[in-house]
């Protein structure tokens, strides 16, 4: 969209739905209460065991979105990331996305990294815009059997990844580059090196590292924007899950390894009975890449939550993965008009 001459007029915004609680909640019907509140008062959220057995279940999620705006907004070009991912281990059984005023062209189709995504014009003017996403989805444990120890040495998949003339691509060598979001902070190498010497099976170096991330930072709702720089995060060693995803996955990245950032949902109420952090609003963990991993699929990506310390199971809920959290915001857009706005966001994810 080209931009309106006069740019107050002209707002560009985007939104995480919002992760980890950056914006203030709906009230979708009886739920537990904003995520993060607890943990600011100093409740105990303990980790789920990574080993505990799991049956697949299947998960009805309610993402409702509301923009106010202060004035009409003419024209409005947004890009929606709401429908979850299918694969082996997740499977959508249904998808329905609601948008008031209804737009006047609508595009369904899937973005360079493969995730689901929505294409949405609007024409009318309107002072409110409301955008409702239900999904049913069949989840099943992605990670029985995890040998950490019996992956191979970083060092392996790191040189693996270096450029040589002639030999295999191995896609996986865009998520070691800096993103938007993500630049490179020696900071950061820094803090992860003690977690990988040498020889240490990647998969035991990246479950030390969550954990070092889970224990040193501390989770606390809206101390940080969308937009907050990864460096000051890592400086304040507080900030909400896109900030614990955006350190780990930069400090991967330092290493010369493989990282990518999940956008997603976390059970309200998990099957263990452990509080988890993030619940009820958009979630946001990390992918690591360990190909040759017993317990890891074939793609090679294993998913860990710094946020919970834990390595998701049936309570997690894939949306979008990308470099960062620019490339996979559940809604963003352009629009003409509207002045200042107002966000109000809610998640609610229970068994079906």
């Amino acid at each position: 969209m080209s931009h309106h001459p006069d740019a107050d007029e002209v707002l560009a915004h985007g939104q995480a739905g919002l992760v980890g609680d950056q914006a203030p909640a709906l009230a979708p019907g009886p739920s537990p209460a904003v995520p993060g509140e607890s943990v600011a008062s100093g409740a105990d959220v303990r980790t789920a065991p990574m080993d505990a057995p799991q049956a697949p279940v299947v998960l009805e999620i309610l993402h409702e979105t509301l923009y106010d705006y202060e004035l009409a907004v003419s024209l409005a070009h947004h890009l929606a990331f709401l429908q979850p991912l299918s694969d082996a281990h997740q499977r959508l059984l249904a998808h329905e996305l609601q948008v008031d005023p209804p737009p006047a062209r609508r595009r369904e189709g899937r973005d360079v990294f493969g995730n689901p995504c929505c294409y949405l014009t609007l024409l009318k003017p309107h002072r409110r815009l409301s955008v409702s996403a239900r999904s049913q989805v069949w989840v099943a444990p992605r990670f029985t059997g995890l040998e950490p120890e019996a992956a191979p040495p970083w060092e392996t998949v790191r040189d693996r990844l270096r450029y040589v003339a002639g030999a295999p691509f191995d896609p996986a060598v865009e998520f070691v580059q800096p993103s938007p979001y993500l630049p490179r902070l020696a900071d950061l190498g820094d803090y992860s090196a003690p977690s990988f010497p040498p020889g240490r099976p990647l998969a035991a170096g990246a479950i030390d590292l969550m954990r070092r991330i889970h224990g040193d930072f501390r989770y606390e709702a809206r101390s940080t924007e969308v937009d907050t720089p990864v460096a000051q995060a890592f400086a304040q060693r507080r900030g909400v899950c896109q900030d614990l995803a955006h350190v780990m996955v930069g400090a991967l990245r330092l290493l010369g390894l493989p990282a990518r950032y999940v956008s997603g949902y976390l059970r309200t109420c998990p099957a263990t009975g452990v509080a988890l952090v993030g619940a009820d609003a958009s979630h946001a963990w990390v992918q690591v890449y360990t190909p040759g991993t017993p317990g890891v699929p074939a793609d090679g990506w294993l998913d860990l939550d710094p946020t919970n310390d834990l390595i998701p199971g049936v309570d997690h809920v894939r949306v979008a993965v990308g470099r960062d959290y620019g490339d996979v915001a559940p809604l963003r857009g352009v629009i003409r008009g509207g002045g200042r706005h107002r966000l109000t966001v809610g998640v609610t994810t229970r068994l079906a």
